[in-house]
């Protein structure tokens, strides 16, 4: 059993994450800015829920030595772009991100990993986007435009300049979740941005922002297990992608990115079917991990849920 202490675990990631980790036998330690209700888990006695201001670097110092844990997956921040201030935003998530990795290597913690954003990537800037090929992937050149993505490009970069100061005594990792769809939200629940999953299906300009990424929140559970256990194997500070293996969209993306990405028309092209826009293959070749979960599928078992029959099926058109 590892012992994991998991930030930000009272959020929408967060709680499946805690959930998925829990049962999978480890010991989880919860740490957000109060205890919350909200996390519902299947093995609640490996859970403690703590609350602490990991804005405050000696409280955060504090807490994670209590923890005496072998992990950190820190998910604490302002998830959502332009929600606050863009000086509040980039200060809060560095700090965040500082503050906690520091004190998990003050603690001795050996395994630290960071969630980071396809944001860094700057797609959706003002001034237009084009990468120089699609799919995305982690050789692709990062150009944050907002104070979101640049604290989540910063964030990787705290994580690669700790393993620069520590060596290998420390072992760190970040990944890029794509757009995270809860358990819920595949039952109607809104997702991040407040629509669901079908609004975001029938209505291609609500998931073109994101660049039609998706991930189910139980995948993102099933990787971050999957890296923890590989980690003293792979290369330190790697970054990764963590996406499904299709596009949240019922056209090809060949056909949907030049549409609201203008001058993608060339690099879309290999976009065909249902190939989503961003790709996990480097977690495949160096974890063995892929995702299981695909929209067609989960939106099927929803409706076969709510027919009452496991024969249902409303919603796979492709």
């Amino acid at each position: 059993m590892t012992r994991i202490v998991v930030t930000g675990g009272a959020g929408r990631l967060g709680r499946t994450l805690v959930a998925g980790l829990a049962d999978a036998g480890h010991e989880i330690i919860s740490i957000d800015r109060q205890v919350s209700d909200a996390v519902e888990l299947t093995s609640r006695d490996a859970v403690t829920q703590r609350a602490a201001d990991l804005t405050d670097p000696t409280a955060t110092t504090a807490a994670l030595t209590d923890a005496r844990a072998d992990a950190l997956v820190h998910l604490a921040a302002i998830a959502v772009p332009f929600s606050a201030p863009e000086d509040i935003i980039l200060r809060t998530n560095a700090a965040l991100a500082l503050n906690t990795m520091s004190a998990a290597v003050a603690a001795g913690v050996t395994r630290v990993v960071t969630a980071s954003s396809p944001t860094v990537l700057g797609y959706g800037a003002p001034t237009g986007w084009v990468p120089p090929s699609m799919p995305l992937d982690e050789e692709t050149p990062t150009r944050p435009w907002n104070a979101y993505a640049l604290s989540k490009l910063l964030a990787e970069q705290t994580a690669a300049m700790l393993a620069r100061q520590t060596g290998d005594a420390t072992r760190f990792a970040a990944f890029r979740p794509c757009y995270v769809i809860a358990p819920e939200e595949w039952e109607g629940a809104p997702t991040q941005q407040g629509h669901t999953v079908r609004e975001r299906l029938d209505d291609p300009a609500l998931s073109a922002p994101a660049v039609f990424n998706y991930v189910d929140a139980r995948d993102v559970a099933t990787f971050i297990d999957t890296l923890l256990e590989a980690m003293g194997e792979i290369p330190n500070a790697e970054t990764f992608f963590v996406g499904a293996d299709d596009a949240l969209a019922r056209e090809p993306l060949c056909d949907l990115v030049p549409r609201f990405h203008p001058g993608t028309e060339e690099v879309a092209a290999a976009l065909t079917g249902t190939t989503p826009a961003f790709t996990s293959a480097k977690a495949g070749r160096l974890l063995g991990w892929h995702p299981s979960r695909s929209w067609r599928d989960e939106l099927a078992a929803a409706d076969a849920r709510a027919a009452g029959s496991p024969d249902s099926r409303k919603d796979t058109a492709a």
